[in-house]
């Protein structure tokens, strides 16, 4: 299988944690001004990520995590025979490249989905701050913690829920994330195409559009090309609960 080249272009400004966006999400978050400053000597420079670019890849070794300032990631694995299976998908404040902690080296490609920037931060020399300052390796702790938690989730919904279960909860999934974030909660725009998401979820393509057009019969949500407008979020939000009430069909 080619390689695709590594095209990531370098913004030469100083990172300025305290006035990032998404300084709440991300590992500054309960820092003092000062110990903020010190994180911020650790990155450098912003990196941009054209769209379709890879930031890294399966095998390279663990240099940096990467907090995404603005765009969006997919993770992904690639089977001997070349298919892609999606692991993952990723926004501003959410950490790449934990995947390489335990063996020093990357367990999956990640790969822009659109224009992107990530603020990277080297790991042995953010292991050595987060020794000196506890409320950064806590932040640390937490944000692998929450990984943890989202492939313990994924594993339910692939075990528990049928198509269009699955499909519910990946759009609550983001709606959450959006509103997390100050966007709507029930009007946004994907930036994975359906195949992705068929990937992500297990489910076949023609399966996704099935299910997004039992989603809208029901009316439920409606999706138009890219644009997600959830119709009920409480009754999506129950639909799911229906599901875990009940177990799968």
């Amino acid at each position: 299988m080619k390689s695709t080249p590594f095209l990531v272009q370098t913004q030469h400004l100083k990172t300025a944690c305290a006035n990032c966006s998404v300084l709440e999400l991300c590992l500054p978050i309960g820092l003092t001004e000062a110990e903020v400053d010190r994180l911020d000597t650790l990155i450098p420079q912003r990196l941009k990520v054209k769209k379709g670019t890879s930031l890294y890849r399966t095998a390279d070794p663990l240099r940096s995590l990467y907090a995404v300032h603005t765009g969006f990631f997919k993770t992904c694995i690639l089977s001997v025979d070349g298919r892609e299976q999606v692991t993952g998908f990723q926004m501003a404040g959410e950490m790449l490249g934990l995947d390489a902690i335990s063996a020093d080296k990357h367990a999956c490609h990640a790969i822009a989905l659109e224009d992107s920037e990530v603020c990277p931060v080297h790991f042995s020399q953010l292991e050595r701050l987060a020794s000196q300052i506890p409320s950064l390796q806590h932040n640390l702790n937490k944000i692998m913690s929450r990984e943890i938690v989202r492939d313990h989730s994924m594993l339910l919904q692939m075990g528990n829920m049928n198509a269009d279960e699955r499909l519910s909860a990946f759009v609550l999934n983001l709606s959450a994330r959006m509103s997390r974030r100050g966007y709507s909660a029930r009007s946004f725009v994907l930036r994975m195409r359906r195949e992705e998401i068929g990937s992500y979820l297990g489910l076949r393509l023609e399966t996704v559009c099935r299910s997004i057009a039992q989603l809208r019969k029901l009316g439920l949500v409606h999706i138009s090309g890219r644009n997600v407008e959830i119709l009920d979020l409480a009754q999506l939000k129950a639909f799911i609960a229906g599901c875990h009430r009940h177990g799968p069909e």
